[in-house]
């Protein structure tokens, strides 16, 4: 007699749970114990710190050349610094705004449009049309101009066609100069190849670029000390952070007794961090990291371990949101139950009474990919598949997590406007689902898993797994020419709130590069050494 599909999928994940396994943790209980060596130092640099702070601020104020405006500018958002230096920046971007300046220079043309457009100011693209050559390719007199132009590209919207134009010139004179010439510029070449500057994390370029900005001739002495001090003291609180992260997720392995869960915690923080890596973000790294750590087993439980039937007893628990559920649970969820609504409790204050909404409304949509699971049901189109989706990737939760961290800049009515799922949000959440099933796709072929917008693209187009996975980094691209385009229309809400939705995009670009490389983690190992580890000598 053949099983009903509820109770072959429950053989399945039986079958799952005894063979599915991800690689241990990197680095176990190593940052417990470790502190950077420049531990001992901590108030000197911290004294020299606020010095130089205050002479780069005199240096910011007494900018007047536009060309050495536009590059310092530049120079401190890379550094990391430009924090320091909010109002002082948003004065010298508004004058450069309204400035007179030499339309012929594609250097300079190039900078000031990637300046302003990243700032959300609505900058027209065609002033780059004067550089077209009759051929239709760019005149491009050196190196450094042809990886300003490229840069600037990427902050296109829909429409730019020109843009579009100098992304693909850009990019084949950039890999003909990495394949046939020694270059100074031969690093900078392949660090923009591989990631545009407007896509890279903040965190991990400046500390990526302070070693490049220290051999640079024309550098600022004391800018680069600064850059240093800085990088090595946020590092001495991420290692606190980090530590704080790693005690409360050995609490949570102990009480769940869970067995499946991926040790990832350090990747978790490194991750959130990239997100929220300004100083005064501190609580944000914290809740969001336990918040991810929590919906990442969420996430294996429905999509991997459970079974139909425990995965919908949880769901109905979480509806209830309520310890006397946890008699619904089999055993080894009890543990996990209990211990999400003990860390959402702790987060009573900066949650809200609607802490519970973000985890239901997640659960609700990983109960429907559980359906479409247990159905072998591959939606009609990519949209009906991106409904749910976009939103059991977890991002726009996460964003808000990040948000309510954030004390007095973030008000009432700004959460009410991002638990709206409104059009920039849900962009955002298209563009992490699209960007993660890119990577995801052909390993799950292996495990029983729902379909992807991969299979939905292949069911609706009649095409091949290559083929639909070349439209879909096209239509990545889009995302990101999408949230552009949408944040131009949010001039009305504080800007830190686009700026950690396209935060979060950058750090999401990087964990999805090449793999998925939270699961393969070995991918992050000297990022993390670098961020968290090994600080900048002097």
């Amino acid at each position: 007699m053949a099983l009903p599909a509820s109770a072959c999928h429950s053989k399945k994940a039986v079958e799952l749970q005894k063979t599915t396994t991800f690689h241990p943790s990197l680095w176990g209980d190593f940052f417990l114990t470790y502190q950077p060596p420049t531990a001992p130092q901590r108030a000197y640099m911290q004294e020299r710190a606020d010095v130089l702070r205050e002479d780069v601020r005199k240096i910011v104020k007494g900018s007047t050349e536009l060309p050495e405006t536009l590059d310092l500018i530049i120079t401190l958002q890379r550094l990391g610094l430009d924090y320091y230096y909010e109002s002082e920046i948003e004065k010298l971007l508004h004058d450069v705004y309204n400035s007179d300046y030499n339309d012929k220079d594609l250097n300079l043309v190039s900078m000031r449009f990637y300046l302003l457009r990243k700032s959300n100011y609505d900058v027209p693209s065609d002033v780059f049309l004067k550089f077209k050559t009759e051929d239709g390719k760019f005149a491009v007199p050196d190196t450094r101009s042809l990886l300003s132009l490229y840069n600037a590209a990427y902050l296109r919207r829909h429409g730019d066609k020109v843009l579009d134009e100098a992304i693909s010139f850009t990019r084949c004179c950039l890999q003909d100069i990495l394949d046939h010439a020694e270059s100074p510029f031969t690093k900078e070449v392949s660090s923009s190849l591989r990631t545009p500057l407007f896509r890279r994390v903040g965190i991990l370029e400046a500390r990526d670029y302070i070693p490049t900005y220290e051999k640079e001739a024309t550098r600022n002495e004391a800018i680069l000390e600064f850059a240093k001090l800085n990088f090595n003291l946020q590092q001495l609180v991420f290692c606190e952070e980090v530590k704080h992260c790693t005690v409360w997720w050995k609490e949570f392995l102990a009480k769940s007794k869970m067995t499946f869960v991926r040790d990832r915690i350090v990747e978790v923080y490194f991750w959130m961090n990239g997100a929220c890596y300004d100083p005064p973000y501190s609580h944000s790294r914290i809740i969001l990291t336990k918040i991810t750590s929590l919906v990442t087993i969420l996430d294996d439980m429905f999509d991997t371990y459970g079974t139909t039937e425990e995965c919908m007893k949880f769901a109905e628990a979480t509806y209830r949101w309520d310890e006397s559920a946890v008699s619904l649970l089999p055993e080894y969820m009890k543990g996990f139950y209990l211990f999400l609504l003990e860390t959402f409790y702790s987060f009573e204050d900066e949650l809200g009474p609607e802490k519970s909404y973000r985890m239901k409304r997640l659960v609700q949509q990983y109960s429907k990919e559980v359906k479409w699971r247990d159905e072998e049901y591959v939606p009609r189109t990519m949209s009906e598949h991106l409904q749910v989706s976009m939103e059991s990737i977890g991002s726009v939760a996460l964003a808000c997590a990040a948000y309510v961290g954030m004390d007095d800049v973030i008000t009432k009515e700004i959460l009410e406007w991002v638990l709206s799922y409104p059009e920039f949000l849900t962009t955002f959440g298209i563009f992490v689902r699209l960007s993660n099933d890119l990577v995801s796709t052909k390993r799950e072929q292996t495990a029983d898993h729902s379909a992807s917008t991969v299979h939905c693209y292949m069911k609706e187009h009649g095409t091949t797994m290559n083929d639909a996975c070349e439209k879909i980094k096209e239509l990545t691209e889009d995302s990101w020419k999408d949230m552009i385009e949408q944040r131009l229309a949010l001039k009305e809400i504080p800007k830190v709130v686009p700026e950690t939705v396209f935060h979060f995009s950058r750090t999401a670009d990087n964990m999805y590069k090449t793999c998925d490389a939270f699961t393969y983690s070995q991918a992050l190992k000297e990022m993390i050494e670098l961020l968290l580890v090994k600080p900048i000598r002097e």
